[in-house]
């Protein structure tokens, strides 16, 4: 019997959290996107695109922590399915207040990487916020939302922008 998209995939019929079973499936090619923003002070942006901040290069710290995060996402999200990640790209940009971050996670799996961009994202905006915290503890982090998912039988995702 087929599942409905609102029925919980990851409870058994006792109500018990497992990992679902996608060895059946067919791996294809997947991709996800991931976006976010860092708010902070215009003076903050400044000392990022400057490369004036005491603790170093700012977005690449972030960019490679947000590599790593993408490939360690099934350590941190407990059903979640370790994935091996062809892909990652982690991009910038920087606005009057704010810093933009983009993820991208590609793979062929069985399964898809929406988790993966996520994290990556999220993980870049905090080692954005922890390099600048000293001179900007009022930052928040906002925003973080899948942009697009293609791959797998539920076929594409894309965000629409006036969301």
């Amino acid at each position: 019997m087929p599942m409905s998209d609102l029925e919980f995939t990851h409870l058994d019929p006792h109500g018990r959290a497992r990992m679902v079973d996608v060895t059946p499936k067919e791996p294809t090619h997947r991709r996800a996107v991931a976006r976010c923003k860092v708010f902070m002070k215009p003076e903050t942006t400044a000392a990022i695109a400057n490369r004036e901040v005491k603790k170093g290069d700012v977005l690449s710290v972030a960019r490679v922590a947000g590599i790593q995060a993408a490939k360690r996402t099934s350590d941190m999200i407990p059903l979640c399915h370790p994935l091996l990640i062809g892909a990652v790209s982690v991009n910038f940009e920087i606005g009057d207040d704010y810093v933009a971050i983009e993820a991208h996670v590609d793979c062929v799996e069985r399964t898809g990487v929406e988790m993966e961009a996520l994290h990556a994202c999220s993980t870049a905006a905090l080692t954005v916020y922890d390099m600048c915290k000293s001179a900007d503890r009022g930052m928040t982090i906002g925003e973080l939302a899948l942009w697009e998912k293609t791959g797998g039988k539920s076929g594409t995702y894309r965000r629409s922008s006036e969301v």
